[in-house]
C-alpha cells in the first residue's frame, strides 16, 4: 500500500452519515510514544512532515506479542490500517490499526526517552535530535525561511548569484579566517623571515574559507543589476557566546543604483516578508514551540513576530542613538559596556533602544567612520571636522552611511551601507587604514571602470532563525553546529 505522510492523513476529511468504516491508509515513521490500557495499545507516530503525532490503535490480541515488544520509543515502522474518528480530545482522527511492520528497533539505551531534556543535553546528541518535536520544528521553519528568501528576491527581480567559498582576499579585514591548504603541516617550507612559502599550495597562494561573499556580489550587482547570494560563510573568531558560530550562513544582496533611503526600504520589506511568511505557513509549528514554556518563558513569541509587521521600523542616525543611551544612563539607566560617541555599540545598547526605548525594531545609520568597513560610502563633512548624515543629522566627526537593522532579543539582525562608488575616496580610505589590496586589485576596478552607486547588506540566516522561533542559542537553529572546540557530527 503506498504510504501517506502525517500531515495529510490529519487533513484528510472523516466519513460522513455516521459511516466507522474509514479509509484504508498506510503511515510510516517514529514512535513518539507507547502505552497500553486493557488489552488495547497507543502509539503516537510522527514522520517529521508536522509537528503534531497521528495516534495509532491496536488490539494487542490482533498483534503478535513479540512485535508488540518491538515497538519502542524511538522505533521506525509502518502501520496499516483504517482512518476513522477519534473519540479522544484534541484530535479528529486516529488509525485503527490492523497490519505493523517494524522497520527499526530500538533498544532502551535510545538518547531521547519521553522526558525533559536540556538544550545542552541535546547539542551533545546533535545526531538525534531533529528527530525530537523541538528540532523538527525548528528545522522546518528553517526551511521556510529559506523558501521566503529565494521567493522574495526572485519575485522582485534579483538573480541568485553564487561566490567562492575559498578566496585569498579577507572582506572584513578582521584576519579571523579558517586556511584552506594541501601542504603538509608537519614539512612546512618558510622563507629566511620565517614566513609560509605557499608556492607549492594547491592554489600557490595562502587562501581561506570565506568571511563574506559581499565583494563578488558587488561585481554581480554592477553586471545585472541586482543579485543575492545565499550561502555558508565562515569565521575563527575564538567566541562561546549564544549569538556565534564559525560556520554560519549568509544573505547578501548587492543593488545598482540603491540609496540609503532605498537600502533601508529594502532591508525592512525584505524583513517583514520572511516574518509574514513564517506566519501564514508555520503556524503548527510556531504554536509548539509558543507553548513550551521551557524555550519561551514569557509566552509572547507570535505577539512578538506579529509587532514587526504592524508598524514602521525607526530610522535612527547613530548620533541620535548614542544621546537617547547616555540621556538613559543620566536617569540611572545601568549598562556593562560604555556608550560614548565613536564606541561599536554593544547588544545591551542595541536591545535597549528596540526593547525599551522604541519598543519597535530599529535601524540605525551613519556609523562612525573608525568602526566600520572601508567599502561604506562617507558622508558629507562639515568645516567643524564632522559629518552630516541621514535626514541633516549632524555628527561630530566623520561618519559613512551604514545601516543595520536592530531586532527584540537579538540587537543586530542585518548589516547594510551603500557602498563607496568613488575610486579616489576608497583609496584614500584604505591608505588611511594601511590596507594591503594585494589581493583585492579586481575589487578596485570596478571603481575604475564603469563605477556606479550601489548598496547592499547581510543578513545572518541562523539570527533570522533565532528571531522567528524564539530560541535562546544560535546553535539550536543549525543541524549540526560549528564552534570552538567543537565540529563533531
Amino acid at each position: 500500500m503506498k504510504r501517506t505522510k502525517v500531515l495529510d492523513v490529519l487533513n484528510m476529511a472523516l466519513p460522513q452519515g455516521g459511516s466507522e468504516e474509514g479509509a484504508s491508509i498506510c503511515v510510516k515513521g517514529w514512535v513518539r510514544s507507547k502505552r497500553g490500557s486493557k488489552g488495547i495499545f497507543f502509539i503516537a507516530l510522527n514522520d517529521g512532515s508536522t509537528v503534531k503525532s497521528v495516534q495509532i490503535v491496536g488490539e494487542e490480541a490482533n498483534f503478535a506479542e513479540e512485535t508488540i515488544k518491538r515497538i519502542t520509543t524511538g522505533a521506525c515502522i509502518s502501520v496499516e490500517g483504517k482512518l476513522v474518528e477519534s473519540p479522544a480530545a484534541g484530535q479528529a482522527s486516529e488509525i485503527q490499526a490492523t497490519a505493523i511492520e517494524i522497520f527499526g528497533d530500538c533498544d532502551n539505551t535510545y538518547p531521547l526517552q519521553k522526558k525533559g531534556a536540556s538544550m545542552e543535553y541535546l547539542r551533545t546528541v546533535a545526531h538525534l535530535r531533529p528527530r525530537t518535536n523541538l528540532f523538527g520544528a525548528i528545522l522546518r521553519i528553517r526551511h521556510n525561511m529559506a523558501m521566503a528568501i529565494h521567493t522574495y528576491f526572485h519575485e522582485h527581480g534579483y538573480f541568485y548569484f553564487h561566490t567562492p567559498l575559498i578566496t585569498a582576499s579577507d572582506c572584513e579585514g578582521a584576519g579571523n579566517m579558517f586556511q584552506v591548504t594541501t601542504k603538509n603541516l608537519y614539512d612546512l617550507k618558510k622563507d629566511e623571515q620565517g614566513k609560509i612559502i605557499y608556492d607549492d599550495d594547491f592554489f600557490g597562494e595562502q587562501t581561506s574559507l570565506t568571511v563574506s561573499g559581499q565583494l563578488e556580489g558587488e561585481l554581480g550587482a554592477t553586471a545585472l543589476g541586482a543579485i543575492y547570494t545565499f550561502g555558508p560563510t565562515f569565521r575563527a573568531e575564538n567566541s562561546n557566546t549564544p549569538r556565534h558560530l564559525a560556520e554560519f550562513w549568509m544573505i547578501e544582496p548587492e543593488v545598482a543604483f540603491l540609496d540609503q533611503e532605498e537600502l533601508m526600504d529594502l532591508e525592512e520589506d525584505f524583513i517583514k516578508y520572511c516574518v509574514r511568511w513564517a506566519l501564514e505557513k508555520c503556524k503548527d509549528d510556531l504554536e509548539f514551540i509558543n507553548n513550551n514554556k521551557f524555550i519561551t518563558p514569557n509566552q509572547d513569541l507570535i505577539p512578538r513576530l506579529e509587532g514587526v509587521l504592524k508598524d514602521n521600523f525607526v530610522r535612527l542616525p547613530y548620533t541620535e542613538g548614542i544621546n537617547i543611551l547616555q540621556e538613559a544612563i543620566k536617569n540611572g539607566k545601568k549598562f556593562e559596556f560604555p556608550c560614548n560617541w565613536g564606541d561599536d555599540l554593544a547588544s545591551e545598547h542595541e536591545r535597549y533602544l528596540v526593547e525599551e526605548h522604541f519598543k519597535k525594531p530599529v535601524i540605525m545609520t551613519d556609523y562612525p567612520t573608525a568602526i566600520k568597513s572601508f567599502y561604506m560610502k562617507q558622508n558629507p563633512a562639515t568645516p567643524e571636522g564632522g559629518s552630516v548624515g541621514y535626514k541633516g543629522c549632524v555628527a561630530p566627526g566623520p561618519t559613512m552611511q551604514g545601516t543595520d537593522v536592530l531586532f527584540p532579543s537579538i540587537g543586530e539582525i542585518i548589516g547594510g551601507s551603500v557602498r563607496e562608488a568613488s575610486y579616489d575616496k576608497l583609496m584614500a580610505e584604505i591608505e588611511r587604514r594601511k590596507m594591503d589590496m594585494t589581493h583585492l586589485w579586481w575589487y578596485l576596478d570596478t571603481r575604475k571602470y564603469g563605477s556606479c552607486p550601489h548598496a547592499g547588506f547581510g543578513l545572518g540566516f541562523e539570527r533570522l532563525i533565532l528571531f522567528v522561533t524564539g530560541m535562546q542559542n544560535i546553535r539550536d537553529v543549525i543541524p549540526f553546529p560549528r564552534t570552538p572546540k567543537n565540529a563533531e557530527f
